[in-house]
Parts: structure tokens; sequence; C-alpha cells
């Protein structure tokens, strides 16, 4: 049997090492709660409203909307609400911004054509919000009727319409604009509306465009004002001369009147933000990066 001695400096050196790991675990672990509470607290500025509808509208800057005396629905509703001061379209030409604040994703889409429908597996912001058990549904003017995969029919246009590309959202979701419930109770958790392309500002003016919004949705954002429920005004990318700003408008009872932040948000931080407003857990595409917008709620 051996009579060696213990190595002193070896034990003083792993006793060392030891009390040296005590509190660097302990900083570690210290770190990671104020992570999670960072997180959490993050997560709690955003309201969680018991309906969302997201109108989508068409081809016009920030400059052409903002403070224009031919919009002023929109401007009511910005003065009442909030108005994103630095919002911007993904890219050009109208299809792909549709894919994107939808899906997180253009999904490929460079042009305005007719996709194939049923043939993309990707999650986007209706699969989500089915797996979340909350409920979706797109109203499309001018849609011939409930369900419709046509490519285009009168003032209708599919183009606009991006859910019905995705095999994992019910082509029954997508309804026709006549179906848009009067008791605004029976909504989904998160809609879309599409107007036609006059009533979107494609083809015709800004005031039929403008005119349209009041006459269809003002009776819900007056609603939404006493019913923790929320209207978003958007729309797909601008005129393509103004680096593709768009005008943004919130209204609701969440939003913080005459709120008007200046951060640069874009489709994806709006798709974040529709996920984190339904509370649906996951984040499809570019939307996992995104940033909720902030600065505009009660």
């Amino acid at each position: 049997m051996s009579n060696a001695r213990p190595n002193r400096h070896r034990r003083t050196r792993t006793k060392a090492a030891i009390l040296l790991a005590v509190p660097a675990a302990l900083t570690a672990g210290v770190a990671a709660t104020v992570a999670g509470v960072n997180s959490a607290s993050a997560s709690a500025t955003v309201p969680k409203p018991d309906h969302v509808v997201v109108v989508m509208m068409e081809n016009h800057a920030y400059s052409q909307i903002i403070g224009s005396k031919d919009a002023p629905y929109i401007n009511q509703l910005a003065k009442g609400g909030a108005v994103l001061k630095a919002s911007y379209g993904i890219t050009h030409p109208s299809q792909p911004n549709y894919f994107a604040v939808f899906s997180g994703s253009t999904q490929g889409i460079t042009g305005d054509g007719c996709y194939q429908v049923g043939s993309m597996p990707a999650p986007n912001l209706a699969s989500e919000l089915i797996a979340a058990k909350q409920t979706w549904a797109s109203y499309n003017e001018s849609l011939p009727k409930e369900g419709s995969t046509t490519c285009k029919e009168g003032k209708y246009a599919q183009k606009h319409n991006p859910w019905f590309a995705f095999k994992n959202v019910p082509t029954s979701t997508g309804k026709t604009f006549a179906q848009f419930p009067t008791d605004f109770t029976e909504l989904p958790k998160v809609s879309f509306v599409v107007p036609n392309l006059c009533s979107d500002m494609h083809d015709c003016s800004i005031g039929t465009g403008d005119g349209w919004l009041k006459k269809n949705l003002d009776a819900y954002a007056s609603w939404a004002k006493t019913h923790n429920s929320l209207l978003v005004i958007t729309y797909d990318e601008d005129d393509k001369h103004s680096g593709n700003q768009i005008p943004t408008v919130l209204y609701g009872q969440p939003v913080k009147a005459g709120s008007a932040p200046t951060t640069k948000y874009n489709h994806y931080d709006m798709l974040r933000t529709l996920e984190d407003l339904a509370e649906v857990g996951s984040h499809a595409g570019k939307a996992a990066s995104a940033s909720d917008i902030t600065g505009v709620w009660n």
C-alpha cells in the first residue's frame, strides 16, 4: 500500500474551483430568472382583446391617407385611436405582402397571379389559432360564395386572400362579407376583412374606400371601443414612391387614444402582435424574430 500523502495544493485548487463555481451558478440562475421576468413583463404589455378585426386596404402611402381630407373616416379613427408613424410593407407587388402578414413569409410568391389552392403546409395565423382552439375567419367582399377558391370573379381577386393557399386552413373559413356578423359577439377571435378591388382603393378612389369603411365597419368600431375589442386598418403596400411606408391605424378599447409611436414596424411585426394578442403560443416564419407593436396600448 502506498504511503504517499495527499497533494494539498491540488486539494486547495479543487476547493477554490468549487467555491468559484457556486457563485457563477447562482449568477446564472438569477440571470435566467430575471430574463424570465423580463419576458413575462414584455408579453404582459400586449392586451388580450376578445375580438380582433384586421382590414387590408390597397396601394397607398402613409402621406396619401394620414392627414388627407379624402380619408376623413380613417383619420377620425386615427385621432381616437393610434396611428403607426413608421409602418412598412415588405415588398412589391401586392400578393407577397398578404402572405407575409398572414404567414410570416412571402412563401416564394413574387407576383400577383393565382396560386395553387391548398398547396402550402407552412404554419400561419389561422393554423395557429385553430391549434390553440381559438376561432378564425376571413370576410371577403365579392367572394362568390363561402369557401370559393375561384381565381377572379368580378371585383373579387384571390390574390388578396392567401388563406386559401394553405392546406392547414379549412376553405370554409373563407366567408363572404355578407356573412360578417351583425352581433359582434359572434365574431371569431381574429378575423380579416378584405374589401373588393374597388372598395380597397385599388381600382377606385381614396374617398370610395374611406366611405366603404365607414359604412361597413363603423358600427363594429364603436362597439369595439366599449367591448374590449380591436379594429386594425392597414395596407398591403404603398404607391411605390414612398419607401413602402403604409398607413396603419388601430382603434378600440385596448388602444391609447392619440398615440402615434415612431418605432419602425412591418407586416412581420403585425403578425407577431396578432399572434400575441390572441395568445396562440407560437410565431409563424419571420414573426418569430419580429417585435410586438408597443406604445399604443392602454
